[in-house]
């Protein structure tokens, strides 16, 4: 087969310690990459574009944030949303408030922000964990749209608490159509999975892992409980702040403090739980699942009524969809509690071992 890593030796630390030390890895991710920058562009629809893939990539990243968490730290959150209400607004502000200051810097601003806000709600779990964790940071998910509503400077005295976000432009480039805006939000997000990916590997990702498995232990071998969870929580809520400005820039325009809501929150805990939690790869599998598979069984089922000759009354495809839709993520987490992640991982390993039996 073609996925084998049998002569590929190492002749260093620095070549076994690579991002992807198997060839065939390093070629997929490129060549994935060059797809998204070159082809999609090319070929995908404006629809496409504004209503799927920069959807799909800005949820991607606020599932990568909360899989940091959850998934790595072994943090449970209901916040992210909230976090990525900071995230936007406070990028909105540093625009709005400081002439002159570049797009990317208020982006990075309002992640920075978003981290300090996660931090202050992430003291609790230096007590508590697990379910009543989850229930200390569900208070982030209704204080901080309250906050943000009632406040009227957040939105620049918007009586409605909504903002419409500034265009973005970098060195005099205008990020203004579908394509320029995908690709926007395309690199950023790239680079900061494969940031990601780099920290999960590095000290304070191990340090993460050994918190999330057994914190006691951890303590006993030297590891900060405190300082490691604190971590955790400003680095995930940094990922989902990016986001959530990444969410009212390029893909929606105008945001208002009620469309981050828990319904927002629990769709990105969706997204962990299918694709596979504490997995970088996971979270865009989730996210590619939850964004696109409510897309494909309207098409389906919408098609099917009208190939059986069917008159269904409105709202009922909408309604079935839902119920398809629920079906089909329980039978999915019966069949392969570990997400689609696992799947993937089975996979490849599978082709790295064949034609032996195992």
């Amino acid at each position: 087969m073609l996925y084998r890593e049998s002569g590929q030796f190492k002749t260093s630390y620095a070549a076994d310690q690579q991002l992807f030390p198997i060839l065939q890895d390093r070629i997929g991710v490129l060549t994935l990459l060059a797809v998204a920058l070159v082809a999609v562009p090319l070929l995908a629809s404006d629809y496409w574009l504004t209503a799927i893939l920069i959807p799909f990539l800005v949820f991607a990243l606020a599932a990568l944030g909360l899989n940091i968490l959850t998934g790595y730290a072994g943090q449970l959150s209901l916040g992210t949303a909230a976090f990525m209400a900071v995230g936007a607004f406070a990028a909105y502000n540093f625009q709005l408030r400081i002439p002159g200051i570049p797009i990317l810097v208020s982006f990075a601003l309002g992640g920075l922000t978003s981290a300090a806000v996660g931090v202050l709600f992430g003291l609790p779990s230096l007590r508590i964990k697990g379910f009543y964790l989850a229930v200390a940071t569900l208070a982030a998910q209704f204080f901080i749209p309250w906050l943000l509503v009632k406040v009227s400077w957040f939105s620049n005295n918007s009586s409605s608490g909504v903002i419409t976000a500034q265009p973005v432009e970098i060195l005099g480039f205008v990020f203004d159509t579908p394509v320029r805006k995908y690709l926007f939000v395309l690199v950023v997000v790239a680079v900061m999975a494969l940031a990601a990916k780099n920290m999960v590997r590095s000290a304070i990702g191990r340090a993460w892992m050994a918190v999330r498995d057994m914190d006691v232990a951890a303590e006993v071998i030297g590891i900060r409980i405190m300082q490691t969870k604190l971590i955790a929580f400003a680095v995930s809520s940094f990922y989902c702040g990016v986001a959530g400005a990444l969410y009212a820039y390029a893909y929606l325009g105008s945001v208002e403090p009620d469309g981050f809501n828990l319904d927002l929150s629990f769709r990105i805990l969706f997204m962990i739980i299918i694709g596979g939690v504490g997995s970088i790869m996971g979270s865009f599998l989730g996210a590619a699942f939850i964004t696109l598979l409510p897309i494909f069984l309207d098409i389906v089922l919408t098609d099917g009524a009208i190939w059986l000759g069917l008159n269904l009354p409105s709202g009922t495809t909408s309604m079935a969809q839902l119920v398809v839709f629920g079906a089909l993520i329980i039978f999915f987490l019966i069949v392969e509690p570990l997400g689609l992640a696992r799947l993937w991982q089975i996979a490849k390993e599978k082709l790295r071992l064949w034609p032996f039996p195992h």
